[in-house]
């Protein structure tokens, strides 16, 4: 059975594409805090809750994973959480955190697995980026900062991995209708066309990890048709 490991899949993006991939009859791995958001009744779902921020602990996490589930053939690397503000109202260790999940935990999991699905001569890596690794904005420091990154790791990482039959991709979305915007000062507009679904993301991840070996596509820029925020009243 092909196995997907999917971080962030309790909510959001994360969930519609594990939802998907299930339905597709593929095994996923979850990876995410709390459970009690997504559940699936079926042994082709395993659920792992882990505090990602934690480096160390994901680590020894991922070594049992491959020890387990050797097929792991396809990682949607998606795990993150927003938060906009001005740099200098961050604390230290916010920062850390912030850095340590939208950033640090994506090139964990890859380097816990890229040399196993090197020496198989196959895999997707799916990094979940942002418009924001494309342009800089005001209060978006620490979320640009985290997603450029992350465009420069995939980058690399094609070129590191590429010959060996292991594709990397990044997805960039706009804004998502999801729980993203939970907590935070705004959200996208009400709509059909201010904000992507997280199903279409799903799909499109799904489409393209069922691609023919041999063909690869680097990056996916994906924006709702008519931006709108909208900004929620305070109580």
């Amino acid at each position: 059975m092909k196995t997907a490991l999917i971080t962030g899949s309790s909510s959001g993006i994360g969930k519609a594409v594990a939802e998907y991939f299930l339905k597709k009859g593929m095994r996923v791995i979850g990876l995410a805090r709390d459970h009690t958001k997504f559940t699936w009744e079926g042994d082709n779902f395993i659920s792992i809750s882990i505090d990602l921020s934690n480096s160390t602990d994901l680590s020894n996490l991922l070594k049992n994973i491959l020890n387990q589930y050797p097929n792991v053939s396809t990682i949607v690397s998606n795990a993150g959480f927003g938060d906009f503000r001005a740099l200098e109202n961050f604390s230290v260790s916010q920062i850390q955190q912030f850095i340590n999940v939208n950033l640090l935990s994506h090139i964990i999991v890859c380097r816990s697995l890229i040399s196993h699905m090197k020496s198989q001569g196959e895999g997707d890596i799916f990094l979940m980026g942002s418009e924001a690794a494309l342009i800089g904005k005001r209060k978006s420091t620490l979320y640009s900062a985290a997603k450029f990154g992350l465009r420069g790791f995939a980058q690399s990482l094609k070129e590191e991995a590429g010959t060996s039959g292991v594709r990397v991709c990044l997805v960039n979305p706009g804004m998502v209708r999801s729980s993203f915007f939970e907590g935070l000062t705004f959200e996208p507009g009400e709509a059909f066309d201010n904000a992507i679904e997280p199903e279409d993301i799903a799909k499109i991840i799904f489409d393209l990890q069922s691609l023919r070996a041999g063909t690869i596509v680097e990056e996916v820029n994906l924006s709702p048709a008519s931006k709108s925020i909208k900004f929620k009243t305070k109580i």
